[in-house]
């Protein structure tokens, strides 16, 4: 049977993952990713409140290979890509908020670059600024539902995941 990869997830986060059953469809599917004619919803459970109930962020993302890690900029700098996302606080917890997250670019590391950057890192994250891990090495940074129009049946699909089996995500309920 073939099984083909559309699209990836950070290795510490959890969610919806869409898979091809055939070479046409990776192509098919391949192709409205591409062209940002999907839309992907994260939920991010963050240390702080952000200053703004809800937002748009747009930063300059660098990558650095040798670290695994991009950094996010105010301004253009040289190698660096445009990242875009809007988030609303859908919860406020007694020590972490939870955002949902809309993705207008797909860049390395882009949320967890982003938030970190507005002084709100995703709980469990080390690499961007948490102060500790989760115990099980993932982060609160979780893909919710992915959207978009079957390239075939031209059907509108939503496909959603529940969070892990955690009291924090549990609470955001």
């Amino acid at each position: 049977m073939y099984l083909g990869v559309v699209h990836r997830l950070d290795r510490p986060t959890s969610g919806v993952v869409l898979f091809a059953r055939t070479s046409k469809a990776l192509s098919r599917l391949n192709k409205l990713f591409k062209e940002r004619e999907t839309q992907k919803t994260y939920w991010a459970l963050v240390k702080n409140t952000p200053s703004a109930s809800e937002a748009t962020l747009i930063h300059y993302l660098k990558r650095n290979p040798k670290q695994n890690k991009s950094y996010a900029y105010p301004q253009e700098v040289k190698d660096s890509k445009k990242a875009v996302l809007s988030y609303r606080i859908a919860k406020k917890l007694d020590r972490y908020c939870l955002l949902e997250i809309a993705l207008h670019t797909g860049r390395h590391h882009q949320i967890r670059a982003q938030l970190a950057a507005i002084d709100c890192p995703i709980k469990g994250d080390l690499k961007y600024g948490f102060d500790r891990s989760n115990k099980d090495g993932s982060i609160h940074l979780h893909a919710r539902s992915l959207s978009l129009v079957h390239p075939v049946r031209k059907e509108a699909i939503m496909i959603t995941a529940p969070p892990p089996i955690d009291a924090l995500w549990e609470a955001c309920s």
